[in-house]
């Protein structure tokens, strides 16, 4: 136990944790069994690799603005959208980081080089593909024009409203409202602090949540601790045949039973990948979703092998003040195929 305290600590600031691979609360294979009991066909194998170009996508999405608040667009070359406007994004490349894709798919399409500065949201379909829009701040490079035009983008120009446009989808509107007002937030009131990937490896998709509490006699925050194998935050191995969504309800079922508390999802508050796996590895991760109990603990009914520990006044004052807007990041499930990259 004395393990969690520090961990919550280093996972508020934003940062992934090590812990042994073997930390599974609710692996495939216990998911599957859970499905032959029911009668139904298991619909993921149990030794699930995430394999980059195989079995999983990461795709990294850019938002940048310049000083007059214009967001950078770049003009397609895809044959099958091509002449339409959309944000620099693409594909992660196997061995690459997604904060190396970020800077690679920006100084192809646009010929400016960007480091990226925090996760905005992070987009889920199904259990295998991901997106993930980062900030960035543009530091060299000169924009595309027309004259340069090549597979990549037909040019890059700076956009005050991108609805104006003919846009490839019209997904990018959203996110680009989110960007705007998270940097006002920014700028005048609390936010999430600048989070980037922890360079850690998995070999699974894994799904960490840090699940909160209150005592109903003295409003003392506590947090759910699985003692399956070894204390620690519950952990769950992502389904990836189905919404984030989906593998949340059932994890929440195996801690809790099946007359789940009332609850609600928060936001990603870290986020782990590492761009070189070993090579008995996979092309994992790890994401850390904050969720609330809105019950009283003494009201909620656990199975076995979980308990409630008690926090720090100075991380229960912390967890509270991520539970608001704009205090994680968004974790949005949608309807989209690889082919949106």
């Amino acid at each position: 136990m004395e393990t969690i305290i520090p961990n919550l600590q280093l996972l508020l600031n934003g940062l992934d944790i090590e812990e042994p691979q073997d930390y599974c609360d609710f692996s495939l294979e216990e998911q599957n069994e859970i499905a032959v009991s029911k009668g139904q066909a298991p619909s993921a194998p149990a030794d699930f690799i995430p394999k980059l170009k195989h079995s999983v996508c990461y795709v990294v999405m850019a938002v940048i603005f310049n000083d007059k608040n214009e967001i950078l667009m770049i003009q397609e070359a895809k044959s099958t959208c091509s002449g339409q406007w959309y944000l620099p994004a693409g594909r992660v490349e196997p061995n690459e980081s997604l904060t190396d894709a970020f800077k690679r798919e920006v100084l192809e399409e646009t010929g400016l080089h960007a480091e990226p500065c925090s996760l905005l949201m992070v987009e889920s379909a199904a259990g295998s593909w991901y997106r993930f829009v980062l900030a960035g701040n543009i530091t060299g490079g000169s924009l595309k024009t027309p004259l340069q035009a090549d597979s990549e983008s037909l040019q890059a120009k700076w956009i005050a409203n991108p609805s104006e446009l003919t846009l490839r989808a019209a997904d990018i509107i959203s996110i680009v409202e989110h960007a705007l007002s998270f940097k006002v937030q920014l700028a005048n009131g609390p936010s999430h602090p600048p989070l980037l990937p922890t360079a850690r490896s998995y070999s699974k998709l894994n799904l960490r949540l840090i699940i909160c509490a209150r005592r109903k006699t003295n409003n003392q925050v506590h947090v759910l601790v699985s003692e399956k194998t070894g204390a620690h935050l519950p952990i769950c191995e992502i389904h990836p045949g189905r919404s984030l969504h989906a593998t949340l309800k059932k994890f929440m079922t195996e801690m809790f039973g099946a007359d789940l508390p009332s609850h609600r999802p928060h936001g990603v508050l870290a986020l782990g990948h590492c761009s070189r796996p070993e090579p008995e590895n996979g092309d994992g991760l790890s994401l850390t979703l904050l969720v609330s109990v809105r019950m009283p603990l003494e009201e909620v009914a656990l199975i076995d092998k979980y308990s409630w520990l008690k926090v720090t006044e100075e991380v229960a004052a912390n967890l509270l003040s991520r539970m608001g807007k704009f205090r994680t990041v968004p974790l949005n499930v949608v309807r989209t195929s690889e082919s949106n990259a």
